[in-house]
């Protein structure tokens, strides 16, 4: 039977191996998938063991993407944009590695939460490794601006000139928090781990255009404190990450199996159980 897995450190809280089950059985697939504890120090040694033993993929959690990336032999054009690995596929010539959380993103936002991304205004909060992996799934929707936006604003600038590139006739800018200035955005994502600690992102109440989507990656069983900011600011819709969790492992599957499952039951499965916690 073709064994896959999540690696990382913590594990025990992931909810990727329910859902792999769930596309599993919805799609026909025989698999297993499996939670693996990796230690801080043994990320390569752990994922070798597990090639050894026949596993055929694996996605990659905190705190390991930058250790899959590094591991990969090679990397699709998304993994090289982002600078990070979310999945690995094993295969004859070597290590695959991957990057689905910004398709997972896009997908989510186009898709599930109706709000189509192309001829908008986007404003994409933080600098670190979440904003890199959203950035070329966001650059290739068609957005009619993009602004990076960080509490350093050095780190902003600079990642907008790494995606310059890529960006064509976009306009793609970038500033500190306090420089965003007094543009409305049709959609503000929050990238950064400020809701880890219960905090929002110090940015003006005005950036939320009509009609404007606050989405923020993390998610829980109540609003982020990102998201009530937001709803109190005047954005008219607020979304979590909790459909991009969906998402991207829909597109790691796609990637391992050649079908990709249809996420809505399994969303609101995955719903339903944060609000019974």
């Amino acid at each position: 039977m073709d064994r896959y897995a999540v690696i990382g450190h913590p594990i025990a809280h992931s909810k990727s191996p329910s859902i792999h089950a769930a596309f599993a059985a919805q799609t026909g697939q025989t698999l297993v998938y499996e939670a693996l504890l990796a230690p801080l120090d043994g990320f390569a040694d752990t994922v070798r063991r597990f090639i050894a033993a026949g596993g055929k993929g694996m996605n990659v959690t905190v705190p390991f993407k930058l250790e899959a990336f590094a591991l990969a032999d090679h990397l699709s054009p998304r993994a090289k944009a982002a600078g990070a690995v979310n999945t690995l596929s094993f295969r004859a010539d070597g290590i695959h590695g991957d990057n689905t959380d910004g398709l997972g993103l896009v997908r989510d936002l186009t898709a599930n939460l109706h709000c189509p991304l192309a001829g908008r205004r986007v404003l994409l909060l933080g600098a670190g490794g979440a904003a890199r992996g959203a950035l070329q799934p966001l650059i290739e929707a068609g957005p009619a601006r993009l602004h990076l936006a960080n509490r350093t604003a050095a780190k902003a600038i600079d990642l907008a000139e790494q995606f310059r590139p890529i960006a064509g006739a976009l306009n793609l800018t970038a500033s500190g928090f306090d420089d965003i200035g007094g543009e409305a955005f049709d959609l503000v994502i929050n990238a950064t781990a400020a809701s880890l600690s219960a905090a929002a992102p110090a940015i003006p109440d005005t950036v939320y255009a009509p009609g404007a989507l606050a989405y923020d990656m993390m998610y829980g069983a109540e609003p982020t404190t990102f998201l009530l900011a937001a709803r109190a600011a005047g954005a008219r819709r607020v979304a979590d990450g909790l459909g991009m969790l969906a998402e991207q492992a829909a597109e790691s599957f796609l990637i391992w199996r050649g079908v990709r499952p249809d996420t809505a039951a399994v969303l609101a499965t995955l719903r339903a159980a944060l609000a019974k916690g």
